[in-house]
């Protein structure tokens, strides 16, 4: 199968290879360079040696030749680097092993052309990927490279989507025309050691100073000089890694259009739009047994847990199912997405969802495509699910015998967690990003308003659009005082010079002005529609109360998170060095605002509704910090196990005060669900 390289593949990879042809012209020269200042300072030691021959010069004439040596070796030390990809959370299959699997990536090797992977491993997460172990030598000698397949992603694919991914893989490698990829890479990894990865280099240069005072003398000599090499290659770092990255992003596009021509173009859409929810869910199971680790608990399959809360997910945002799998569509994975501003990202490996689908559609490859679970590829899938949650949880540290959650207690509790700290569908999202506004002034004037159309699609739209807006206005403003540099933009749909972008401000600063004139206008219909209920019940007094505590609170919530920064200000000692008499004084000015935090966080913890989110021994640390005077300081020694006390309570304030306001919001919103509800306000005339 050969695929014809775009106009824009090409261009980029002439972009990139004139980028490495100066960078080796500048590193030939910087070679040159240090041959010749071995030479002279190995020379010069010599010959300072001979012609005085004493103690003194001998030491002068070694650190001359060793500052000679140190910078040589600093500008070939690549050359005997190796990079070897952390294995210890792969888990190797063989062919005996899933037979299905590899005869799936055998079909895959054939139709694009290349070699069968070294060997094949599964991961933990939702992802695919395809890496080498790699040198100064990769770049002329072959090398095989190693797959990995994420479990999270065989649990959340078809086979026929899982092909289409590993397809995409195989396809960077699938050409020669894709040789010149792997040569920006190499080149950009060795910049990058010369410009970052240099701690042995200092440590061995630290130890030599460390032998004697003249050497140190020459190892800051060293130093100095690679320390202005470094700065050069750090400029040709930027120069070559800009253009890698925009080659890179073409290297999708072309691995997208190998994919689609092994397995279809609507597999590898579908797969893509599935893979931000999968990944959360993934991601949310984590965070649950994160928060189960100090009660000791695990899972037995985190994979299972994931295709439910995958599915518990895709019910609460209403998705389609297709072949017993979300169907994402991609106007609901950019639902909150009202950006009008594009930028290339010179810097981004990998292009957007939005701009890869693009491409694929105007493919529109048509294959025969198999839709059943990827899962079936495998002769046990449960045991190897098993496997990966048990080495998963195998490097938790838990202070007693973990114990594994059942399926069905994670589905409750997860459900449980779930409704508690979200916001009921009813307000189909309105409220997720925003709050309340507090600064309407009642009116009697009569109108006819319907819930439904408070909190339409186009009232949320208007909340995100919004959001969007004062977005770009800050990207844009970075752009226009030079901040974020860049040649050109698109806003709305037409390209900018940098130069333009401080005339689309006024612009912009209109299009917000309107968008919160109709916010506001629909958030005091929302308050008067509410305020105008017939009230049986009681619930419209409860509606008012309501309102007026979150109003309260969140006037108050600025001066109460001051507290948080200034405590924080003032404890920002304990991180740099200071005399132990400016410590204690310190101390003595931290005194108030301890009063203060304490006083402030006192009432949280009587409040089960709040303390209830957190673990027992955090309130049990919190109550002992309260009731107690703590010393931090004595005999010029910081005492840990009080500053651990703390710092603790300090960086839950922040935690407690935003758990309130949720819950406080929460409270209105639920009152005014049970309004709207309750039959009273369907319709206020």
């Amino acid at each position: 199968m050969y695929i014809q390289v775009s106009e824009d593949f090409k261009k980029k990879s002439k972009s990139a290879i004139l980028a490495i042809s100066i960078f080796v012209i500048v590193y030939i020269l910087m070679f040159l360079f240090t041959i010749i200042l071995a030479v002279a300072c190995i020379g010069g030691g010599i010959l300072l040696i001979i012609t005085k021959p004493m103690f003194l010069t001998l030491m002068l004439g070694i650190g001359a030749a060793g500052t000679g040596v140190c910078v040589f070796f600093f500008i070939i030390k690549f050359l005997f680097k190796k990079h070897i990809n952390d294995r210890s959370y792969l888990t190797e299959i063989t062919r005996t092993q899933e037979p299905q699997l590899f005869k799936m990536i055998d079909e895959i090797v054939k139709e694009a052309e290349t070699d069968f992977p070294k060997k094949v491993y599964l991961s933990y997460d939702v992802n695919a990927s395809v890496f080498y172990d790699s040198s100064f030598w990769s770049m002329f000698l072959p090398i095989k490279k190693n797959l990995t397949i994420g479990v999270g992603l065989i649990n959340t694919s078809t086979k026929q989507e899982l092909k289409a991914v590993l397809s995409h893989e195989f396809g960077h490698f699938s050409q020669r025309s894709m040789k010149v990829g792997s040569y920006v890479y190499n080149v950009n990894q060795i910049i990058f050691n010369l410009v970052n990865d240099d701690q042995s280099y200092r440590n061995s240069i630290e130890s030599w100073a460390s032998m004697s005072g003249y050497f140190s003398i020459f190892a800051a000599i060293s130093l100095f000089i690679t320390n202005k090499i470094q700065w050069v290659l750090s400029k040709m770092y930027s120069f070559v890694n800009i253009r890698h990255m925009a080659l890179s992003r073409e290297m999708e596009f072309h691995a997208d259009e190998v994919a689609a021509h092994i397995a279809g173009s609507v597999s590898l859409e579908e797969s893509l739009l599935r893979i931000e929810l999968a990944s959360n869910s993934y991601n949310n199971v984590i965070s649950f047994y994160d928060a189960k680790v100090s009660k000791n608990q695990a899972s037995k399959n985190i994979y299972k847990e994931q295709s439910f809360v995958m599915n518990f997910l895709a019910t609460q945002n209403e998705l389609e199912m297709k072949h017993d799998l979300p169907n994402v569509k991609l106007s609901e994975s950019g639902l909150f997405n009202k950006s009008k501003l594009m930028i290339e990202n010179q810097w981004a490996s990998h292009p957007s969802h939005e701009e890869r689908i693009a491409r694929l559609r105007k493919l529109n490859i048509i294959k025969d495509t198999d839709n059943e679970h990827a899962k079936n590829l495998f002769q046990d899938f449960e045991k190897t699910e098993e496997k990966l949650t048990a080495k998963l949880f195998s490097k938790v540290k838990y202070q007693k015998g973990k114990t594994e959650l059942e399926l069905d207690v994670f589905k409750t509790e997860f459900e449980e967690q779930y409704n508690r700290d979200s916001f009921d569908k009813i307000f189909n999202s309105y409220y997720d990003n925003k709050n309340p506004d507090f600064t309407i002034q009642e009116n009697h004037i009569v109108k006819d308003l319907l819930f439904d159309e408070l909190f339409s699609k186009e009232k949320v739209e208007l909340v995100y659009t919004l959001i969007a807006l004062e977005n770009d206005k800050k990207t844009i403003e970075a752009i226009a005082s030079k901040e974020l540099v860049l040649k050109t933009f698109d806003y709305d749909g037409k390209k900018y010079t940098a130069k333009e972008a401080k005339k689309l401000i006024p612009e912009i600063n209109h299009s917000i002005s309107e968008i919160q004139k109709q916010i506001q206008q629909n958030d005091s219909d929302i308050y008067h529609y509410f305020l105008s209920s017939t009230d049986d019940s009681g619930k419209k007094t409860e509606f008012i109360n309501a309102y007026q505590l979150l109003s309260a609170y969140d006037a108050s919530y600025e001066e109460k998170l001051k507290v948080y920064t200034d405590i924080a200000h003032a404890t920002a000692f304990m991180s740099t060095k200071t005399m132990p008499e400016q410590i204690k004084r310190n101390f003595l000015n931290l005194k108030p605002l301890e009063d203060t935090l304490k006083n402030e966080i006192r009432p949280y913890l009587e409040n089960t509704s709040i303390s209830f989110y957190l673990e027992e021994q955090d309130v049990k640390d919190l109550n002992y910090y309260i009731e107690n005077h703590l010393i931090y300081f004595n005999n010029d020694h910081y005492i840990d196990t009080h500053l651990q006390l703390l710092m603790r309570a300090i960086n839950v304030y922040p935690y407690l005060l935003n758990r309130k306001y949720f819950l406080l919001k929460k409270d209105l919103l639920n009152t005014m669900k049970d309004l709207a509800n309750s039959g009273y306000t369907e319709k206020v005339n």
